[in-house]
């Protein structure tokens, strides 16, 4: 089989987890309304599709990795369970307390918030092992940056559906990770114009002599 590339893991990551969220806003609500249980587990479910392409997708990049990389994958993916574990507990006691109220649906979130968090976790583990994200998305066509706006995208969707829902919890849930996209799209794209002006003052030094 064809090794994947970054490209290609990029763009179908980002198309995977938009159709999610369309389908999540979308369809998925429509399962309340229809009679008959064939057509209610087929609006149910619809939203697993491209979160099983996504799986694929991530389980054919992590095969196709060097064994450095497929150390740092894994690491990743394990910090992302051991948060999203964390915070699945806290939320667990505190809706059993009656603190918060929460249904099942809160569920429905519970893979996006690992996958989050297996990105951040990812980014900071190629930092420790001396690499730097920015090389290693080189044949990427999609900046880091960019990426993570789409996410705050999502995110601000999410919320904006929650508000009108009156789903308060949800909307201040969605509204705090927007923010917090966007101050780190903000970082990454100041930290590369940075990045670019000095490769360009060192190239026009060495031009220059």
């Amino acid at each position: 089989m064809k090794r994947l590339s970054n490209r290609q893991y990029q763009w179908g990551a980002m198309l995977s987890m938009t159709a999610y969220v369309a389908l999540v806003l979308l369809v998925w609500p429509l399962a309340r309304e229809v009679d008959g249980l064939v057509f209610k587990l087929l609006l149910a479910l619809t939203p697993v599709l491209p979160m099983l392409y996504l799986f694929a997708l991530m389980a054919r990049r992590i095969r196709d990795s060097d064994e450095l990389q497929q150390r740092m994958h894994l690491v990743a993916l394990g910090i992302a369970t051991l948060i999203t574990g964390a915070w699945s507990l806290v939320g667990g006691f505190l809706s059993a307390a009656h603190v918060l109220t929460l249904d099942g649906s809160i569920l429905i979130w519970v893979f996006p918030v690992m996958l989050a968090s297996y990105d951040v976790a990812r980014m900071i583990l190629v930092r420790r092992y001396g690499g730097d994200m920015l090389a290693c998305d080189a044949d990427a066509s999609v900046p880091m940056h960019v990426r993570t706006f789409v996410a705050a995208i999502l995110m601000a969707a999410i919320a904006v559906f929650a508000h009108v829902k009156h789903d308060d919890l949800a909307w201040g849930m969605f509204t705090g990770m927007a923010l917090v996209f966007v101050a780190f799209g903000v970082l990454l794209l100041i930290r590369r114009r940075r990045r670019s002006r000095a490769s360009q003052g060192r190239d026009d030094a060495v031009a220059s002599r």
